[in-house]
């Protein structure tokens, strides 16, 4: 909701504003207010009155009706925020405990796969988007963000300005890459969609970008005609992106870098997906003496 709704309650708007301050993403202050606005309803009065006993009863409340470990933690998270810093009594969730989410392992294309899937896009804006999205490893957020300029041929590389946790970094950019960004400068420019200065791959109206939506409703298209019964979507290229290069023993901590990860942790997932690595070890089986 705008932080400048008149119908906006003062204990909403001082949330609002105290988001604002510390610039959280957009998304994020969606987030919160979405779970202020559950934990209110749940309570049946404002939520300023509430006790800790209040909030105990609620996340059991949300247990027996099952919800997701995300949806929990995303409810506490934005509770947390309300009870310690707008409202300074952030005493009253010292007992309440994030959930524990199981762990699963991202799906990952085979090349011939990604191939397969790229070729199906429905037109050449489509098909170089995804390519970008593997051939640089970037999110999807990340692809429809990118302008004309951030395209550095001198360098090979891709300038990604504020990424997830707003941050700038470089990605690769492959001469194949290169080839097939420039194919699809050809046609847009020829058809006037791609504007000085303005967005890679603009959406409808040539001053707005592709939006992430747009993206995900082609992908799970070209997946379907290409016959891909994976749960495909524009993050399964960035997951398949780190897979291949550590299936091509590229080291680790290069590709931390690549995908902008923050901890090493978060990378080193794709080792237990890196299926080539696993079919190079030997199993003890097959060194026990034949009986």
């Amino acid at each position: 909701m705008n932080s400048t709704d008149p119908v906006v309650s003062p204990l909403r708007q001082r949330m609002l504003d105290d988001m604002r301050m510390r610039k959280l993403e957009a998304k994020t202050q969606t987030g919160y207010v979405r779970g202020v606005r559950r934990f209110a309803a749940f309570l049946g009065r404002s939520p300023d009155t509430a006790t800790a006993e209040d909030l105990r009863r609620f996340q059991l409340d949300m247990v027996d009706h099952g919800a997701s470990p995300t949806t929990i933690n995303s409810t506490l998270s934005g509770l947390k925020f309300f009870f310690d810093v707008t409202l300074g009594h952030g005493e009253l969730m010292a007992k309440v405990q994030p959930v524990r989410a199981p762990t699963k392992l991202p799906v990952v294309l085979s090349p011939e796969e990604v191939s397969r899937l790229i070729a199906a896009a429905p037109n050449i804006k489509h098909r170089t988007a995804l390519a970008v999205a593997y051939g640089a490893g970037l999110r999807a957020s990340e692809v429809c963000a990118l302008k004309v300029g951030d395209v550095d041929s001198q360098r090979m590389v891709l300038r990604v300005e504020q990424g997830k946790g707003r941050k700038d970094r470089y990605a690769l950019l492959p001469p194949v890459l290169l080839e097939q960004l420039r194919a699809w400068w050809r046609v847009g420019h020829a058809q006037g969609k791609m504007l000085p200065g303005g967005w890679l791959f603009p959406g409808l109206d040539p001053m707005d970008p592709l939006s992430t939506r747009q993206l995900n409703r082609a992908i799970h298209a070209a997946a379907e005609d290409a016959q891909i019964d994976k749960r495909v979507s524009m993050h399964t290229l960035r997951h398949s992106f780190a897979t291949h290069l550590l299936e091509e023993k590229v080291d680790i901590r290069v590709i931390q870098v690549l995908l902008g990860h923050k901890k090493l942790e978060t990378t080193t997932t794709y080792t237990h997906v890196a299926t080539e690595l696993l079919r190079q070890v030997i199993s003890p089986l097959e060194r026990l003496p034949l009986a």
